[in-house]
């Protein structure tokens, strides 16, 4: 959480995240978009659609892991020191195991903090179709780091942003 001193907006910062979310080109490739939930987890959620398929016509694992990195690195946002324009939050780790194939035309992430520490965050997220089936399971962590310059400027990259 934040050092004693500072006071961190979650409202604000989920605020911030939902602005750089709808921006992302990826994201919106995807077809990725936040649930509303109350009990301070985050659920994102993403077509089963073309876009995101493989060359065998089923969702790329590679889309999931993208799912998965929002909904966790979201979730760690919400529950760390991450304070946009003071510092950014980068993904450390993040383990998928996949187990099935969706039934349905949309997945959805759940994510959930496990612990979070002053630097590091680590989250739990189940990715899950309409029935219910639990088509992957992840593990993420994430840090909490001073702001850096992109790799590559460009127009509308914004240092102050998490790297989502």
């Amino acid at each position: 959480m934040a050092d004693e001193g500072d006071s961190v907006d979650v409202t604000g910062i989920a605020e911030h995240l939902r602005r750089t979310f709808l921006v992302t080109p990826l994201h919106q490739l995807l077809g990725l978009r936040f649930l509303p939930v109350d009990d301070g987890s985050v659920v994102v959620e993403m077509p089963v659609r073309e876009q995101a398929f493989n060359q065998t016509g089923n969702l790329h694992g590679g889309a999931i892991a993208t799912l998965i990195d929002v909904a966790c690195g979201s979730t760690a946002a919400r529950a760390s020191s991450f304070v946009p324009g003071k510092n950014t939050l980068v993904t450390a780790d993040l383990h998928v195991r996949y187990l099935g194939r969706p039934k349905g035309d949309v997945v959805r992430a759940e994510a959930q903090v496990m612990r979070a520490g002053r630097q590091l965050v680590v989250v739990e997220c189940r990715v899950v179709d309409p029935l219910g089936n639990v088509i992957a399971y992840a593990d993420f962590s994430a840090m909490v780091v001073p702001l850096r310059e992109p790799l590559r400027p460009t127009e509308g990259a914004d240092v102050r942003a998490p790297d989502l």
